[in-house]
């Protein structure tokens, strides 16, 4: 199906949208005709780009609440309305949950949680105002739905922001559709961060079942769907993008060949 003019005349916000999956998903709504606008703390070196067109900066901390609320304001002045928020923005280092500062958690919370209800809520007033409403995707992550060892934080805020999928769209309905993407691991820039050098990320690699990590690509055209027409009844629910998911821990504990049985 061609979708290279899908979102012709829309404004999609993207969050974090400079670099990573966000970077990313910017780059496939502008392939799709929308107009693009990407937020972070810090004017980009290059901001995402696709048939001639760029995306446009604005300078955001999503972790302030008014600086949101700016944000959307400053969207909607520009061009008039707001079809879809990409909440993306978010992230956490790996750190020792025993150990770590109550200070640090409280910044995780702010970052992935609390900036997406903010955001999700400015926008809301936009859409609501609007004939065709608008579509809000929150990007969450495998982490919500795992145990999540050295970020612990950001998992239990990525669990909140499922749940809070749930409940915006129930609240917001039927004007404004509300949807959780949750990748699990995805090859970014910042991968060797993670799992070190390229041979630790084959090895990652080797434990998915797909065989690879996902790419920002994916990850973009799972929103590109979700944001369409084509998911006019997809609401309140969670994508989960983790090609196959974990091979199970026991099966490679263990001795035993693994059979297939029939029922």
């Amino acid at each position: 199906m061609d979708t290279k003019n899908e979102f012709q005349s829309q404004v999609v916000l993207v969050t974090g949208g400079t670099k990573g999956i966000g970077k990313g998903i910017a780059q496939a709504f502008l392939e799709a005709g929308a107009t693009v606008v990407v937020c972070g703390r810090q004017q980009p070196e290059e901001l995402p780009q696709s048939r001639g067109r760029s995306a446009e900066f604005i300078a955001c901390d999503v972790r302030e609440a008014q600086a949101v609320k700016d944000l959307i304001t400053e969207v909607q002045a520009r061009h008039g309305r707001l079809d879809v928020l990409v909440n993306n923005a978010g992230g956490a280092p790996a750190v020792d949950a025993a150990t770590v500062s109550p200070r640090f958690h409280e910044g995780v919370l702010r970052l992935n949680l609390f900036s997406t209800l903010h955001a999700s809520q400015a926008a809301n007033a936009v859409m609501q105002q609007q004939e065709g409403g608008g579509v809000i995707v929150c990007i969450g992550s495998i982490s919500a739905l795992r145990p999540s060892p050295g970020t612990a934080a950001y998992g239990a805020a990525k669990a909140a922001v499922l749940s809070l999928v749930s409940s915006l769209a129930v609240e917001w309905a039927p004007k404004v559709r509300v949807v959780a993407v949750s990748p699990g691991l995805v090859r970014t820039e910042q991968s060797h961060l993670h799992f070190g050098d390229d041979d630790g990320i084959a090895s990652v690699a080797q434990t998915i079942p797909a065989g690879r990590l996902a790419e920002p690509e994916d990850i973009a055209q799972a929103c590109l769907y979700v944001a369409s027409p084509r998911a006019a009844y997809m609401s309140g629910t969670n994508l989960l993008l983790h090609g196959g998911g974990e091979r199970p821990a026991f099966l490679g504990a263990s001795n035993a060949e693994t059979t297939q049985t029939s029922h």
